[in-house]
């Protein structure tokens, strides 16, 4: 049996019980049926099953609870999405934007309130977030940041501190400012979707483990196909995010783009006194190719960002959730943070894709004479807005009026990706571009000038 608890830090340390709840064994029929027990399909039923209680939910799963997305990720239950809210204020109109960013902030509160309601250890510790400018060439990214927000309305949610006021907050080499945001928080997210299935379980929703979804059918009585038999239901949900890619009908919805991860040991409280980090901030830069960092509730730093390799096809493969010469680039990168950190052992390494709509907006999709929902697109910032899309289908599902179905996200299909070659060609070349630019930037202390190819195909 596969080991799981290998598969990040967050499993192994989740406290409960890996083994595989039992495989669907024959067809069954249901009022609704959901691909993946990963943070969507979790939080789908949980609020479907607290709107409707007599609802017959069936959450199907290829591997356990938490396998993908849900139980790797950094850790952050972030205010926003990887769409910038000016972009989004360019397609939907600044009222929508405002809805959608309002609707965002809740959200981590939602998250907060139903771990303390459903008792589930996740961690959660609303400490906010810092990104930083790591060199003058990051200050223009800051600034437009601020005021973007101040332009929006939301200049009380942010405070931009320079290097004095920073350094009171966390110290980081090179940091000369940073922009101080209120509404995140960090959590232990194996904890949370852990946590989440066996709260679905007790509401009375049934998950089948380690039995992967083949093929769906709409119609007037959908169908998710088994190796072990069918689950027919009134609605299909498919919430498999990077992992949907592999069913044909799907392969071009999204980008799996695979994001690494390295951990500390635990620090002492002297190393902890040096670095500061009261908070448990989030924290990140303004570089083009990513990065993101939490302080664990055990006293570790946790380092994370882009850099491992498209694969051709939209592949997915075990063997690409560990990648020697990214995870190597996230150690040196975390002790140039953190130059107290060059004798601290990184006792863990991990991986796993996360999936790219292709104008980044996250899709929420409800089509009630095909019987299909489905909720994808998060692009790494799914711990919280995946919450929103599972509040969002079950009112869609239930036929619940509300405020959040009529969001930008609700009812959005993104255009779909590029055909190979010209995918693969596109993603590497944009790929080693931005590590390029980020260097150069870095060398010359200038930003970025926004007019590149490469800056120019990654605009949403």
């Amino acid at each position: 049996m596969r080991d799981y608890a290998s598969t990040s830090y967050w499993l192994e340390t989740c406290r409960d019980d890996l083994t595989p709840r039992p495989a669907l064994d024959g067809s069954t029929r249901v009022d609704v049926a959901i691909l993946g027990a990963g943070y969507t399909g979790l939080w789908t039923a949980y609020y479907l099953l607290k709107r409707a209680p007599s609802l017959r939910v069936a959450i199907v799963e290829q591997e356990i609870a938490g396998f993908g997305a849900s139980g790797r990720n950094g850790g952050w239950c972030s205010s926003k999405l990887n769409v910038g809210i000016d972009a989004v204020a360019a397609r939907h109109g600044v009222v929508a934007a405002k809805a959608l960013q309002r609707t965002l902030y809740d959200t981590v509160d939602e998250v907060g309130r139903i771990c303390a309601s459903e008792r589930i250890d996740a961690g959660y510790a609303r400490g906010g977030a810092l990104f930083l400018a790591r060199g003058p060439e990051q200050m223009a990214g800051l600034e437009e940041l601020a005021a973007l927000y101040d332009r929006m309305g939301f200049g009380d949610r942010h405070r931009v501190l320079d290097a004095k006021g920073t350094e009171e907050r966390i110290r980081v080499r090179g940091a000369i400012g940073s922009i101080a945001f209120s509404a995140y928080a960090t959590l232990h997210p194996g904890r949370l979707v852990r946590g989440l299935a066996r709260a679905v379980e007790r509401l009375g929703g049934r998950i089948y483990e380690r039995t992967p979804v083949v093929g769906f059918a709409p119609g007037r009585a959908p169908v998710l196909r088994t190796p072990y038999g069918e689950v027919r239901a009134d609605t299909i949900v498919l919430a498999g995010e990077a992992y949907l890619t592999r069913l044909a009908p799907l392969h071009r919805a999204l980008l799996p783009i695979y994001s690494l991860i390295v951990l500390t040991e635990p620090l002492s409280e002297a190393q902890w006194k040096e670095i500061g980090w009261r908070a448990r901030e989030c924290v990140a830069s303004f570089r083009l190719t990513i990065d993101y960092l939490s302080r664990t509730d055990d006293g570790r730093i946790l380092f994370g960002g882009r850099g491992a390799p498209y694969h051709f096809g939209s592949s997915i493969s075990d063997a690409y959730d560990r990648h020697e010469p990214t995870h190597a680039m996230l150690r040196a990168t975390a002790r140039e943070w953190f130059p107290l950190l060059k004798d601290v052992r990184f006792t863990h390494a991990w991986g796993g894709p996360l999936g790219m709509p292709r104008d980044w907006m996250p899709n929420v999709l409800y089509d009630r004479a095909l019987g299909i929902a489905t909720a994808r697109g998060y692009t790494g910032h799914g711990v919280s807005s995946t919450n929103l899309a599972g509040r969002i289908l079950a009112d869609l599902i239930t036929g619940t009026a509300s405020e959040i179905t009529s969001l930008p996200m609700a009812g959005h299909r993104s255009p779909s990706w590029e055909p190979e070659p010209l995918r693969w060609l596109a993603v590497r070349y944009i790929q080693a571009a931005h590590g390029r630019i980020d260097v150069r930037a870095a060398r010359s202390g200038r930003p970025p000038s926004g007019r590149t190819l490469a800056e120019w195909l990654s605009r949403p």
